[in-house]
């Protein structure tokens, strides 16, 4: 039977050209010949990224003559765990670790629960000065940290908290762009009819937030924790003004300690490097389907 249109017409099937067949598929080659250079290209650009990282794990291993030898190795002809050795005996690397540690964890859940309540009242409650406030919060990331350094100096010695993992977060308890980065993923990601619904049935604001708000933003909340995490295991400046004793720096004031002003140990600063990466990389593959999914859906329009 001939298939008819909505009028009741009859439709009739027409055979494409050889000329239409020849331009489909020119352009399905030319398509295909644009994704693969596009392939080519980021392949390059990824393999430029992490030969750095290739070689500072590669000198890890190397014998001080190796490493100071031309032309350049990446796998060392005769690897050694003496650099692992002296880091870990001659320096108190595993203390500085674990101080970074705490220092990242308690700012990473600091930085996170500030967000998520700021970025949800500014995302969904609607009051007089809520635009001036949002704006005021969003001034605050383009004023740089040694403005306000030396002030916050003397608050943390004020306090008596210097020297200690209280005195490192005193500087990173809020962070203006986790505020911005939840309050487009609740502006965009959840509903204002779900939140109505249940203030209908009864349900309190401190019950939406934990039991409808949190769960819905579990990809932004990992993007989040993300960036709070290497915001603070990255951190110089600060930590090195507020700790002077040598069992209280984070690993990245312990490192500088491996450059002095003539020398520079390249075995041990890039054995202690090498182990500082691991908590960096665990954590970004543990998260990264929730980095990608709340970094992806903050530009998400309704």
């Amino acid at each position: 039977m001939t298939p008819k249109d909505v009028t009741g017409k009859a439709m009739h099937h027409v055979e494409p050209t050889a000329e239409e067949l020849a331009e489909g598929l020119r352009l399905r080659r030319k398509k295909r010949l644009n994704n693969l250079a596009i392939d080519i290209f980021l392949m390059i650009v990824s393999v430029l990224m992490l030969l750095p990282l290739v070689f500072l794990v590669a000198n890890a291993f190397k014998t001080p003559a190796e490493m100071l030898a031309w032309p350049p190795t990446i796998i060392p002809n005769d690897p050694t765990t003496a650099n692992f050795k002296a880091v870990l005996g001659d320096t108190p690397l595993l203390r500085w670790i674990g101080n970074s540690i705490a220092f990242a964890v308690m700012s990473t859940i600091a930085i996170v629960a500030t967000s998520s309540i700021a970025g949800y009242i500014f995302g969904k409650f609607r009051f007089q000065t809520m635009n001036v406030l949002f704006a005021l919060f969003l001034a605050t990331a383009i004023v740089p940290f040694e403005v306000y350094m030396i002030p916050l100096y003397f608050q943390a010695k004020s306090l008596g908290i210097l020297n200690s993992v209280w005195g490192l977060l005193i500087g990173y308890l809020v962070m203006s762009f986790g505020i911005f980065l939840i309050r487009q993923n609740v502006i965009h990601s959840i509903p204002d009819e779900l939140l109505e619904a249940a203030r209908i049935d009864g349900a309190g604001e401190f019950w939406i937030f934990f039991r409808i708000v949190l769960p819905l933003l579990r990809g932004a909340l990992g993007a989040l924790a993300v960036l709070a995490f290497f915001q603070a295991w990255t951190a110089f400046a600060w930590p090195m003004i507020v700790t002077t004793t040598r069992s209280s720096y984070t690993i990245e004031v312990g490192l500088a300690l491996f450059q002095t002003g003539f020398t520079v140990d390249l075995g041990r600063l890039s054995a202690a490097s090498a182990t500082v990466l691991i908590p960096s990389i665990l954590l970004f593959v543990i998260l990264r389907r929730n980095f990608v999914q709340g970094v992806a859906s903050t530009g998400l329009k309704e």
